[in-house]
């Protein structure tokens, strides 16, 4: 599958790493097939195949930075339909280990851009793209493959209560999320049961919408309250297009959140920052609050797999699905786009082998913080021994001096906004900062 091939590829689902996906073959392929099986909105509104879009979703810098050179001027469109644009060290407040990192300029520009509207407005640049194809309403069922069941060459969908084939494909990519049947295929083929690895903290969030004004918050675009170890809720507000609010409030190994607005305000108020327990008691709802569960950050292991069908590859939360908590999924999900196109324009031999082994590195890094964060609760379920003490440490050391040192929270901030490796907090500058 090189930049020779005139072909058809099938992508399974429409959310953002599937419309990503897309956008990489589309250069490759003659046609490129997306199937979905929600209605799609023409507004950005929330969609049942998406339940976690009514939610406040933070894009982290690398994802816009990787979404802006596929689609060119993407940012710019966002922040003229009102998604703001901010600094997200200097304009925001994050509050690690119940203390707020020092604030300084940082050149970090964030946007605060609900989930629902970038979906909208890339699937509509997707779609305008003259080779691509997008099929709402199709709920793909089953893989079609050659007789020895080594190579995939198309899909088996229902569409409009009919069932069709869709064959005669090059490439079939699975991005339909969390949700994905591929293990469940490749079991029935004969291949060998997919390794999974699991952090598992049972996450309960519930996020609603409040008017927004200028004046809040003294004109900051938010605050980030993590849960740490002792203290097992949190809480978030995010200034998003429209001149709102998205705030939310969580909880971890059983703790749920109200719904109601009394309640909100209540389990707000008992943080450690007072933001977002304000920011309820000030503003005007602009609709009703959603529940969200999740019970465990899961990775499964494709790139360990010893046989693997041809023409076949899986992305985004089909491969890795990250504590929502960290925001890391739509970014990590368009760096894999980014590496499925790089070995498109290659003319890669063993297509699988290596946008797995690529991919695996590029999770490698979300993976790791995540399980260095969320391993620090003795409650959370997961191998621990992953965990290095010495460094775990220094990291400790590290945030409590990022309260009082705006280059050590910069660092810190570069690191989750994916812009950085952490390799980048041990290096001598930084090391230098920290207290022994």
């Amino acid at each position: 599958m090189g930049t020779s091939v005139h072909g058809r590829a099938v992508v399974i689902g429409a959310s953002l790493a599937g419309l990503l996906t897309a956008r990489a073959l589309h250069e490759t392929f003659e046609e490129v097939v997306v199937l979905d099986r929600d209605t799609l909105p023409e507004r950005p509104e929330p969609r049942r195949g998406v339940p976690q879009g009514g939610h406040v979703h933070g894009l982290l810098m690398r994802g816009m930075r990787e979404m802006d050179e596929m689609f060119e001027g993407l940012s710019a469109e966002l922040i003229g339909l009102g998604a703001p644009a901010f600094d997200v060290q200097d304009e925001m407040h994050w509050w690690v280990d119940g203390q707020p990192l020092a604030t300084g300029p940082s050149g970090l520009i964030g946007l605060g851009v609900g989930r629902p509207l970038l979906e909208l407005a890339i699937r509509r640049r997707v779609a305008a793209l003259p080779n691509v194809e997008i099929r709402p309403e199709t709920a793909v069922t089953d893989l079609v493959t050659t007789p020895d069941g080594g190579r995939v060459v198309g899909v088996r969908a229902v569409a409009a209560g009919e069932e069709i084939t869709i064959d005669d494909a090059s490439v079939v990519v699975d991005a339909s999320g969390r949700g994905s049947r591929a293990r469940h295929w490749l079991g029935r083929l004969g291949y060998p049961e997919v390794e999974e690895q699991r952090i598992e903290t049972q996450v309960t969030y519930v996020t609603r919408r409040y008017r927004r004004t200028p004046d809040q918050l003294d004109g900051r675009y938010g605050t980030a309250v993590a849960a740490y170890p002792g203290r097992t809720r949190g809480g978030f507000a995010l200034a998003q297009e429209g001149d709102a609010w998205a705030l939310n409030v969580s909880g971890l190994f059983g703790e749920v959140p109200p719904m109601d607005h009394d309640g909100m305000v209540a389990w707000a108020a008992e943080l450690d920052c007072q933001d977002v327990a304000t920011l309820l008691r000030t503003s005007a709802p602009l609709g009703d609050p959603v529940k969200m569960r999740y019970p465990a950050s899961t990775r499964w292991r494709y790139d360990r797999m010893s046989r693997f069908p041809a023409g076949f590859l899986v992305t985004g939360d089909a491969m890795c699905s990250f504590n929502p908590v960290y925001g890391q999924g739509m970014t990590v999900a368009a760096l894999e786009a980014t590496i499925l196109g790089r070995l498109l324009k290659d003319g890669s031999e063993d297509m699988a082998a290596q946008f797995f082994t690529e991919s695996a590195a590029v999770i490698d890094v979300p993976w790791t913080t995540v399980a260095a964060n969320d391993l620090r609760f003795p409650d959370t379920v997961g191998d621990r021994s992953v965990l290095d003490p010495e460094p775990g440490a220094y990291l400790d050391r590290l945030r409590a001096a990022a309260v009082t040192d705006p280059v050590l929270a910069g660092a810190f901030l570069r690191v989750t906004q994916l812009m950085d490796t952490p390799a980048a907090l041990f290096g001598p500058d930084i090391a230098a900062r920290v207290p022994a």
